[in-house]
């Protein structure tokens, strides 16, 4: 069998590609990127392209040619930079679906969630059902799983801010503490999708893969702290409605930078909504209860590096909006103040360029505060931020060097600034 699995190095995607590895599935993987596919998994072969695009029976044709099946493991929150739900979740999708019937790929494994009805109130859900439903009525031999927050060793979006807001330390804010939900393991899962493309036990069925238990948003958090070593909170702070609001906000306006943070309203909103299922249903497919949340947590590592990244998950927005409002600030100054900055170069071999020197240096800084602003560019800009400091300190210890020994320390604050721009440029990976 030849499965062509989308979203093939996302949270699910990359658990599911493993599982099916290992029983020696022939897997073609799909994504935005083939160099980054490759990078998790280079034994298989990679198909690129983004679901934006591929919205016709026409775009789908090419891509399905000689697969056997498809897994549909790819989603997005909500609108951003980078995703147009309406047309990723449920028009491309739908087109993908129809391609599968005309040309007699038999099998197709949907990942759903929980709540998603043609009715809902976030565009995520409202999509994937449209998309779910397109699927029911295809004709085809499928399969919609619908798991609940996923328990992975990978982190990425709702398991990497879990483990974020865990490394808080001494207490514990949290927006929605009260909100219930329902956790799954990764690899049940991938072994769901494994089950549904080799066995008839789940084909045309609709079900939810959660554990039997439900729990809190803050118990889960807590059972991250105690997985993870760190100390109990001292207090639970619940983050005042508006404050909510105001944060998930913002990370809608950070969303169209291309910053796909997992507090925006759509997660607000299906938090409030709680996310339960029906663990029976997945209990009858896979023939056993799924893994608890304790039992998921006990099966992955928890070493220095899990508490190391949940750390730096913690402070990356800090060290990201300080670098950038440095760099910002830095040249906006210059440009109000190019008169003051032109001065210090006054008897200086760059005296009769002072002025051009000062204004292309404030553009130069004001480009990567914003550059450092969007996660396209932002590796590209604090590289930039590093190689600028080193080109000032270089420059100017040559016209200037006795500003080495100015009590304000101009050139020895630089350093600073470029041993944080290289901590922003080590820990700006997305995946």
């Amino acid at each position: 069998m030849r499965v062509l699995v989308l979203g093939a190095y996302g949270l699910i995607g990359a658990e599911v590609v493993r599982r099916l590895l290992a029983d020696g599935v022939n897997v073609v993987g799909f994504g935005r990127s083939v160099a980054k596919g490759r990078r998790f998994f280079p034994e298989i072969d990679w198909r690129a392209g983004d679901l934006r695009t591929l919205t016709t029976v026409d775009d789908w044709a090419p891509l399905l040619g000689s697969i056997d099946a498809v897994v549909n493991a790819s989603g997005a929150l909500q609108d951003g930079a980078k995703d147009t739900l309406a047309l990723s979740q449920d028009k491309s999708i739908c087109s993908c679906i129809e391609v599968c019937a005309r040309t007699g790929i038999k099998k197709f494994v949907q990942i759903s969630a929980p709540g998603a009805v043609a009715d809902a109130t976030t565009e995520f859900m409202r999509t994937k059902a449209n998309a779910d439903a397109a699927l029911r009525a295809s004709g085809l031999n499928w399969t919609i799983l619908k798991p609940g927050l996923v328990i992975s060793a990978y982190a990425y979006g709702g398991t990497a801010l879990i483990r974020m807001l865990a490394a808080f330390p001494w207490v514990q804010p949290l927006m929605s503490a009260r909100a219930r939900l329902q956790t799954v393991a990764a690899g049940d899962v991938a072994e769901a999708v494994a089950l549904a493309l080799t066995t008839e036990r789940m084909a045309r069925l609709d079900v939810d893969l959660v554990e039997g238990q439900s729990h809190t948003l803050g118990e889960i958090v807590a059972a991250f702290r105690a997985w993870l070593g760190f100390s109990p909170a001292y207090a639970v702070l619940e983050t005042p409605r508006l404050v909510g609001a105001f944060v998930a906000r913002c990370a809608d306006l950070a969303a169209w930078l291309g910053w796909r943070s997992p507090l925006r309203t759509t997660a607000l909103s299906v938090l409030a909504g709680n996310v339960l299922g029906d663990a029976a249903a997945g209990e009858r497919a896979l023939g056993r209860p799924l893994k608890s949340l304790g039992e998921s947590l006990r099966a992955l590592p928890s070493t220095a590096q899990e508490r190391v990244f949940a750390r730096a998950q913690l402070v990356f927005p800090a060290l990201l909006m300080v670098l950038s409002g440095f760099w910002i600030a830095s040249g906006v100054i210059a440009l109000l103040h190019g008169d003051a900055a032109a001065s210090v170069l006054r008897g200086t071999p760059l005296a009769n360029d002072a002025e051009a020197f000062v204004m292309s240096g404030a553009l130069l800084d004001i480009a990567i505060g914003v550059g450092l602003c969007v996660r396209a560019t932002v590796r590209m800009a604090a590289l930039a931020a590093v190689m600028l400091s080193a080109i000032y300190l270089a420059i100017g210890s040559v016209v200037t060097p006795e500003l080495w020994a100015d009590p304000l320390g101009p050139f020895v604050k630089v350093i600073p600034g470029i041993a944080l721009a290289l901590v922003v440029l080590a820990l700006a990976e997305e995946r």
